[in-house]
């Protein structure tokens, strides 16, 4: 069955830095493209981040260009999200994401807190 399963969150200041890390199992990982949600309190899960199967094309939120870079290793079934120059307004709970075989399957999702 389609596993992922994120890590990498934590507190850190603005203008911190963390890298999020999605293992991805149950699925041949390296002809899906993936994604990166995330959900901040009171608010609905938006789309910060996807990548294509080959890593060769990559999207961002306007919210997050400049700041944040998604890749893979398709060699690990990991995606990685690295984030740079933290705000508090990034604080949610982030989610690798992908759609498979017309269902979709999301990370139990791990909490950034970006706070002095």
């Amino acid at each position: 069955q389609v596993q992922l399963v994120e890590s990498g969150g934590g507190l850190v200041q603005p203008g911190g830095s963390l890298r999020l890390s999605c293992a991805a199992s149950g699925f041949t990982f390296s002809t899906y493209y993936m994604r990166w949600y995330r959900q901040a309190p009171g608010k609905e899960r938006e789309l910060v981040a996807g990548i294509t199967n080959t890593g060769g094309s990559t999207n961002y939120a306007d919210s997050v260009k400049g700041r944040f870079t998604i890749s893979r290793d398709n060699a690990k079934n990991t995606v990685y999200l690295q984030m740079n120059s933290l705000k508090p307004e990034d604080t949610a709970v982030y989610y690798c994401y992908v759609r498979r075989r017309g269902y979709d399957y999301w990370g139990q999702g791990t909490q950034v807190t970006v706070s002095s």
